[in-house]
This record gives structure tokens, C-alpha cells and sequence, in this order.
């Protein structure tokens, strides 16, 4: 059997061989704990760790001392979204952030509703952007923070962040973004877009998993967020913890490889993308989701109507490795609240894929996914009534159907 084709990118990234090779030292030659500055091991791990701050730094435009070291964009997320909350309730408990957001943030949205504050979620259309007037529209007196997401998991669908920073920017009013399927992907300045946080982590990157950042901006305006783990002071007294020198060496390798190699791997990627969009496009009733503009170049979210996702799945899961659009939760399979909140109906929603390539992707994988999922599409529909019924000019939205 060929080896398993890996399209779920957006899920996690393989670490590069070469992000694996600049770790190594780390673990026992070079095994020092960066906070011991008595003796020469700790202080070749604390060298290390800077020189690692520096290359993240560099690969988004900051400053290597805006770079807060976190287990991951999770940490990174709840750090920033409490910290705001906490160090800035003087000043306002609102925040707005979107329907589409990574649980990550939403889940900790709901946390800070029931610690007293105020969210507001705005809703997306049906390219899953947000509308700039009505983020206008929500900000309040007591607005401390926006969050938007940079890049949307599921689609690639990326928002304007720019013109985001600049209706902050009039209100005095602080964003975060979650750019974790962005950093190390496309360009992203910091600085030029006028974000005030931001969080991303090593394992989408081609880095390790269990090392993140958040990235905290110190001038213009300097912010401050209150930690929420207490302990030695580490990370200028915002996340204490012993700091995992071999992650946080890999994830700044992994940050100079994609800052160097990010222009070509992003036309590679995006034509291969386009010729598995193309191929599917040939099979009938299949729609993209998400905005075909402003989207990443390797991430593309395909419904094939009157196919079942997970059943689709299965005819070809020993060879390719994708993700469905819905998410088991509790014991029922819920469709994809991203795809619903685009304005997917449970069919369309329940029947898309979502395809993330990577760099050790190839062309050759491309077409043999190609084959495979296509003909998983006809091997499914073969066996559908409904699609019989399709076929046969049938008006499915007229039948009344009885649920079991």
C-alpha cells in the first residue's frame, strides 16, 4: 500500500527534518534550564531562547521582547483574552469578537461572560468576512477589546485586518488576533496591520507541539495583560514556567524556514490547491465554501452535495487524510458551526471536506487524491436514494421527509 497522502495541514504540520536537527543539542548536550544564570549551560539555554524570541520576532515584524513564550496558540489565546479582561477593567468589560472564531477563543469568550463581562459576536456572510460597519456599529464606551481571527481554520478565509486595526485605532480600542493558521504561511506584520496581540503556535508552522507565542505589543500603545499562571516570573512576569528550550529553539528555526521559504511555497501550494479544486469541479453538485479572494493558498473547504462527510471519509481514510466538516460532540455529529454560520444548510454542511496541503506535499499526491475522493464520491452517490432522486429531476426540497 502507497504511503497515507496528508492533507490536513491545517490540523497540525509535520516537523521539518531540519527544525528536528537544530532541537536536538538541546535535549542533553545543551540541556540547561534558561533561568539558571550561574553557569554555562544555563546561560547557552538562555542565549538560545533569545535567539529564538529574535527569529519569531523577525518572521512577524515585532520586536523579539514583545515575544511571550505559551504552550501553545490555545494558551496564548485565554492569556490574552483574560489578561485584557482582567488588567483593563477599569476601563470597560466589552469585547467583540465572531461567530467563526477557533473554540479556543470562543470558549474562553463564554468564560469571561460568566467572570461579569460583555461579549459580542459578530456574524459573518456567506464568504465567512465579517461587515466593517457593524464592527463600527458594536464598539461601546466600555470596549476594551476586538478579537478577530486572522485566517479562519476551516476555510482559509482570511479577514481584513487592516481596515479592522483602523476602526480600533479610532475607537482606542485594543486588537487580538488569532493568526495561528496564518504566521509562517503569508506575510503577516504586526505592525503594518496595527494589531496590539496576536497568537500563533510552533505545530502549524512545521515546528514542534507545545510551544506557542503571543505576541505583546510594548509601544504605541504598550499593553499589559495579568497573568494567569502564577509562579516564578518568567516571560516578563506574563507566563511563568519553565521555559521548553528545545520547543522554543525548534519553533524559531521553524520561523526562519518559513520566513526564507514562504513567497515559493505559497505559489506552489496555492497552484497545487487549484488543481484539486479544478479536478473535484468536474464531479456534479460541488460548491467551495468560504471567499475564493481572500483566503490562505494552501487550504480549500469543498462540500459535495448529497454526499455524507463521514461516510465519504471512510471509502477512502486508509489513504488520505483530510478533515470532514462536522465535529463529533457529546455523542451526535453536529455539522461545522463555521459552515453554518456562513449560511450552509446541515446538507451541505454534513458533505464538506476540508483539504489543507503543506510542504511536503507533492503533485503526485495531489492526483492520486484526486482519484481517490472522486471516486469515493461516485461510490457514495451510487448507493444514495437521494441522489437517485437528483437524477431523476426529482425536487428534493419539495419531499417531506420522515426521520427515524
Amino acid at each position: 500500500m502507497k504511503e497515507l497522502i496528508y492533507l490536513d495541514n491545517n490540523a497540525t504540520t509535520p516537523t521539518d527534518p531540519r527544525v528536528v536537527d537544530a532541537m536536538l543539542p538541546y535535549f542533553f548536550e545543551k540541556h540547561g534550564n534558561a533561568a539558571s544564570r550561574s553557569h554555562q549551560l544555563g546561560w547557552e539555554a538562555e542565549e538560545a531562547v533569545d535567539y529564538a524570541r529574535e527569529q519569531i520576532g523577525n518572521l512577524i515584524g515585532a520586536s523579539e521582547k514583545e515575544i511571550i513564550f505559551t504552550s501553545g496558540a490555545t494558551e496564548a489565546d485565554n492569556l490574552a483574552l483574560k489578561g485584557v479582561f482582567e488588567m483593563y477593567a477599569r476601563k470597560g468589560n466589552h469585547i467583540i469578537t465572531a461567530t467563526t472564531e477557533h473554540k479556543a477563543v470562543l470558549d474562553t469568550c463564554k468564560k469571561i461572560e460568566k467572570l461579569g463581562g460583555e461579549v459580542t459576536y459578530l456574524e459573518v456572510n456567506d464568504k465567512g468576512l465579517i461587515d466593517l460597519e457593524e464592527l463600527k456599529a458594536a464598539i461601546k464606551k466600555n470596549t476594551i477589546l476586538v478579537s478577530i481571527m486572522f485566517a479562519n481554520n476551516e476555510t482559509g478565509t482570511i479577514q481584513p485586518m487592516k481596515a479592522i486595526s483602523e476602526i480600533c485605532e479610532a475607537n482606542g480600542v485594543l486588537l487580538f488576533s488569532d493568526a495561528t493558521q496564518a504566521v509562517g504561511k503569508i506575510p503577516v506584520n504586526v505592525k503594518e496591520l496595527g494589531i496590539h496581540l496576536m497568537a500563533f503556535t510552533g505545530h502549524k508552522m512545521y515546528g514542534p507541539k507545545g510551544v506557542g507565542a503571543l505576541y505583546v505589543c510594548r509601544k504605541n500603545p504598550r499593553v499589559k495583560v495579568t497573568a494567569q499562571l502564577d509562579g516564578g516570573g518568567h516571560e516578563r512576569g506574563m507566563r511563568s514556567g519553565t521555559l521548553n528550550v528545545p520547543a522554543i529553539v525548534g519553533f524559531g528555526k521553524a520561523a526562519e524556514l518559513c520566513m526564507n521559504e514562504m513567497e515559493a511555497e505559497s505559489k506552489r501550494l496555492s497552484a497545487l490547491r487549484d488543481k484539486l479544486e479544478k479536478g473535484y469541479s468536474e464531479l456534479e453538485e460541488v460548491y467551495i465554501n468560504g471567499s475564493t479572494e481572500n483566503r490562505m493558498p494552501h487550504v480549500t473547504n469543498i462540500s459535495f452535495k448529497h454526499v455524507e462527510g463521514e461516510g465519504l471519509m471512510m471509502t477512502f481514510n486508509q489513504n488520505v487524510a483530510v478533515s470532514s466538516g462536522s465535529a463529533c460532540t457529546s455523542a451526535s455529529l453536529e455539522p461545522s458551526y463555521v459552515l453554518k454560520a456562513l449560511g450552509l444548510g446541515d446538507d451541505l454542511a454534513h458533505s464538506s471536506i476540508r483539504f489543507s496541503l503543506g510542504r511536503f506535499t507533492t503533485e503526485e499526491e495531489i492526483d492520486r487524491a484526486l482519484k481517490l475522493v472522486s471516486d469515493g464520491v461516485q461510490h457514495m452517490r451510487d448507493l444514495s436514494p437521494i441522489w437517485e432522486m437528483y437524477k431523476e429531476g426529482v425536487d428534493l426540497d419539495a419531499v417531506e421527509w420522515t426521520e427515524h
